[in-house]
């Protein structure tokens, strides 16, 4: 294990240097989600050396750690501790960050059932594009009159500020977890889901492939096992790795083909995109991964008709200029004003958001 170091004073100068030249800079962690979002362009700003666990509190259920931490290394101190990262932040190729997680806001299968990365999101200290060190929010779940800037930063990608520290509540992991494979339709995945949840079943995850439903329980043993007889099915042999696979886009789904990846979120109960092309649907349809050849705009529009919004995840380089769901312009003007505040130099991953930013 690398030695833990505080880099804020480094950190610092490098960014209020490159403030007073006005040089951009393209902020780096384990680089496992390079592929995401806009073109990254800029001289790198390193943060993979500043890491290391500042405080943690099992009983409290809050962690603090520096934005280079690895997740491998957060969640094997929790998993020792009977606790888990609830969002279940995606690894990728491996050597994701604490920082890149909350910064690219992407949550694991867990994500519908015990919420997003920035609903664990206590606060956070952070540089602006200025080379200042700020902090908002801190160590306990409460209501913020106004933007709370500490959630603001999940999803970022780092056009707000350069991630510092981050502080993260965090739950008791399952004592039992089981998983079962249905013989379900993709159009059925979230009435059958609903039903469950409406009768006190301890769903977790749910995922399908296209023939196969996937159902993930957690909770107490007994609650689980009556769970699992209720819904019947098959259990699934080796569950923790379907789900890291699933989680790290390792499944055999995301490596087959070349069609674009898109990320389809949807309001609960949407029917299906009208697409060609093979799906993977998670969180109870409200996550449909779809390969298609169809126009971007053509993807958008389906997404937008329905109420949700389509992210271009992975393509061809010449896709990268048009990753996320065009905002409408009272929204984007929101975008801009927060930019402006805390990067008023435009200089922290520009247009790796949004070409506007």
């Amino acid at each position: 294990m690398a030695r833990d170091r505080d880099l804020t004073d480094a950190l610092a100068a490098q960014v209020a240097e490159a403030y007073e030249a006005g040089r951009v800079l393209r902020i780096r962690g384990g680089d496992s989600k390079a592929f995401y979002g806009r073109e990254p362009r800029g001289e790198p700003l390193d943060l993979g050396g500043h890491r290391g666990i500042v405080s943690y509190e099992p009983t409290e259920l809050v962690l603090t750690a520096r934005a280079g931490t690895p997740l491998a290394e957060i969640e094997a101190v929790l998993e020792e501790n009977g606790q888990m990262l609830a969002f279940e932040p995606p690894h990728f190729a491996g050597g994701a960050t604490l920082g890149g997680a909350v910064a690219a806001g992407l949550s694991g299968p867990r994500r519908a059932h015990f919420g997003a990365v920035r609903d664990m999101v206590l606060g956070v200290r952070c540089l602006n594009g200025r080379g200042q060190p700020l902090r908002f929010g801190g160590q306990v779940m409460k209501n913020v009159a106004g933007y709370d800037l500490s959630r603001l930063m999940a999803g970022a990608l780092g056009t707000l500020g350069v991630l510092l520290e981050v502080s993260l509540k965090v739950l008791p992991r399952p004592p039992a977890n089981h998983t079962l494979v249905l013989e379900r339709p993709p159009a059925e995945i979230f009435e059958t889901s609903e039903a469950w949840i409406r009768q006190g079943l301890p769903l977790s995850a749910t995922a399908q492939d296209g023939d196969r439903l996937y159902v993930r329980l957690s909770g107490e043993a007994r609650a689980v096992e009556n769970a699992a007889r209720h819904i019947g099915g098959d259990r699934l042999d080796d569950a923790p790795g379907f789900w890291r696979a699933v989680r790290d886009h390792q499944h055999r789904f995301f490596a087959q083909g070349s069609l674009p990846l898109w990320r389809l979120a949807l309001p609960p109960g949407t029917p299906l995109p009208a697409l060609d092309g093979p799906r993977f649907i998670e969180w109870r349809g409200m996550q449909c991964w779809q390969r298609t050849e169809a126009p971007a705009a053509r993807v958008r529009e389906i997404a937008a008709a329905s109420g949700g919004h389509a992210t271009l995840f992975r393509g061809g380089e010449e896709e990268r200029t048009d990753t996320f769901q065009p905002l409408p312009q009272p929204l984007l003007d929101v975008h801009r004003r927060l930019k402006s505040a805390m990067d008023p130099a435009g200089i922290l991953n520009p247009g790796r958001l949004y070409a506007e930013l």
